[in-house]
């Protein structure tokens, strides 16, 4: 269901506890202060318990060229975040997730000095695996990787990441850790 260019984007906005409070557009929520909205993290795995990054596609306007987590984005109003999770996946990344489970909720505000915006979500954190190879959608995503943590730690430290990232990556760790079974050490 992709949205018409001419159209505005609405996202759900919701107060502390992530209940609906009303939307707004998207650019305009995240001008400053910010405002609190849905948001929502996937951290897809594959069978050697990798993680999958994507580098945000350089024609972004919100943090273009840096690393982050599998996928993330808002649902629209009304969606549920599993399924705008799952819509999100196979539209960026064109796989389909498999075995996508909660791993919980993270509120954060985070102002990003480049671009002036701000990201003040309450994000619902997703976690899975992949079976099939990512066909990046080049408006979206500009490259990926598959990573170790060691791997991780060397990319973090050497290139830019999202601002969201550690944050989303630490609030999700207990339900990856039981996904991957560990056994890469996350």
């Amino acid at each position: 269901m992709a949205n018409d260019s001419a159209a505005p984007i609405m996202l759900e906005l919701v107060d502390e506890d992530g209940a609906t409070v009303g939307t707004a557009e998207k650019l305009s929520a995240h001008q400053p202060p910010g405002r609190l909205h849905r948001a929502f993290s996937v951290f897809l795995f594959d069978t050697e318990g990798r993680l999958l990054l994507q580098r945000r596609a350089l024609s972004k306007y919100h943090s273009p060229g840096v690393w982050s987590n599998t996928c993330c984005g808002h649902p629209y109003p009304q969606e549920q975040p599993f399924l705008a999770a799952t819509r999100r996946v196979t539209e960026e990344l064109g796989v389909a997730p498999s075995l996508l489970c909660e791993a919980g909720t993270v509120r954060y505000n985070h102002p990003d000095p480049s671009s002036g915006l701000v990201e003040q979500e309450f994000n619902h954190l997703f976690t899975g695996l992949v079976t099939a190879s990512p066909a990046p959608d080049p408006e979206e995503i500009c490259e990926t990787a598959f990573v170790t943590p060691q791997e991780l730690e060397k990319l973090h430290a050497d290139g830019p990441f999202s601002m969201w990232f550690m944050t989303v990556l630490d609030a999700a760790r207990p339900v990856i850790q039981e996904v991957t079974g560990d056994a890469a050490g996350w």
